[in-house]
């Protein structure tokens, strides 16, 4: 392909040559000769296997095609799952045209539809794949944990195994080989030295226990996965048969996995018309405090040791109620170290004079000015 800045506009009017010897003279690269033709000519004649006929059938295709350009016919086809514009019927003729200004507009309108329908349906596509794709890896791997339980039987072979011999171990054993009931071969079973032969056995019974509650969960999320996996594949036929953009998105929209509403860092009580918010853990303290809380909201927290932050949200125009300070301050005493504890002392300030130290881990806060309650903790 020659470059821009090599092309020579002298060189650009050019006449093409329509003659037989022309053409058996250019027949191994026709587009050089017939260099107007684009894309979807060649394609057009490639479609009606062109390049299998002989030297005399070819000619008489060229020239037939010369016919159809020169009729001044336009076409909107659909050919491999895109919207064209051409000259020649190619694919799937949507709509034929004598008239280009209205041809043209009418393709505009068209085209930026099928745009729009292919462009999303090929994301809604690729979505859909993958959580396919996702579900299936996700059967695979819990199938094979799932297999691995079923045919997994050694707790329950244990117990029964120590059970049966209880007579013959003592207390403080480690470990014991004891013969199989099923083939007589030798087992090795390790043992807890501070438990009886009995507990032992209990403690393996449960263990079997808990694999048949494994494999019960297990067998109910494979089953929901692939209930799950239908329905996507389901609707990955429906966006692929859909024409219409609406249909489309509407299918998409209820294949959208719901986006998880964000949890808030503190749990909320309301008392006497105020709302009392206390921390859920450490982390969420330094939330509660730094992000939720405003300065003229009050802070509450246990003294010296570790508890939830607890905010008493401002109501304008409204002063803290003694009660509700003392409401609040036996929900801070509840969420520490010292809720079992019959009286706790409960700072509490303005949340202005709370700040963080950089540095300082989760949930420690410097407090510069301060009063003190004496509370019975209580949720």
């Amino acid at each position: 392909m020659v470059a821009d800045i090599e092309l020579k506009l002298s060189e650009l009017d050019r006449t093409i040559d329509w003659s037989r010897d022309a053409f058996d003279l250019h027949r191994s690269n026709l587009p050089v000769l017939y260099f107007t033709f684009g894309k979807w000519v060649w394609l057009y004649l490639k479609e009606k296997g062109f390049y299998e006929l002989s030297a005399d059938d070819q000619w008489q295709e060229i020239n037939h095609i010369k016919t159809k350009l020169e009729q001044s016919l336009f076409y909107h086809c659909h050919y491999r799952d895109t919207l064209i514009f051409t000259l020649l019927p190619l694919g799937e003729i949507q709509k034929e045209y004598t008239d280009p200004v209205a041809a043209i507009h009418d393709f505009y309108s068209l085209y930026t539809v099928s745009h729009a329908l292919l462009s999303e349906k090929a994301t809604a596509r690729k979505i859909l794949t993958d959580r396919i794709t996702a579900g299936e890896n996700y059967v695979t791997r819990n199938q094979a944990k799932l297999n691995e339980l079923v045919n997994d039987h050694h707790y329950q072979l244990w117990g029964d195994l120590v059970m049966a011999h209880m007579h013959e171990l003592k207390s403080g054993t480690e470990k014991v080989i004891l013969n199989s009931f099923y083939d007589n071969q030798p087992i090795e079973i390790k043992l807890k030295k501070e438990l009886n032969p009995q507990k032992n056995a209990e403690v393996f019974y449960r263990k079997a226990k808990n694999q048949q509650i494994e494999i019960a969960k297990l067998k109910e999320s494979i089953a929901i996965k692939l209930k799950d996996i239908e329905n996507l594949r389901n609707s990955l036929h429906e966006i692929e048969a859909t024409d219409d953009l609406k249909t489309l998105r509407k299918t998409t929209e209820r294949n959208t996995p719901k986006p998880k509403e964000q949890s808030l860092p503190y749990y909320e009580f309301v008392y006497k018309g105020f709302k009392i918010w206390v921390g859920k853990n450490a982390v969420n303290n330094d939330e509660l405090t730094l992000k939720y809380a405003y300065k003229k909201d009050l802070w509450l927290h246990v003294k010296d040791v570790a508890g939830s932050h607890v905010i008493i949200k401002h109501q304008a125009g409204k002063s803290f109620p003694k009660d509700v300070i003392e409401r609040a301050a036996q929900l801070a005493a509840y969420n520490s170290k010292r809720k079992t504890e019959s009286l706790c002392a409960v700072v509490f300030t303005p949340k202005k004079f709370v700040r963080k130290r950089k540095g300082d881990p989760a949930g420690a806060v410097v407090v510069e000015k301060e009063e003190v309650i004496l509370v019975e903790p209580k949720l």
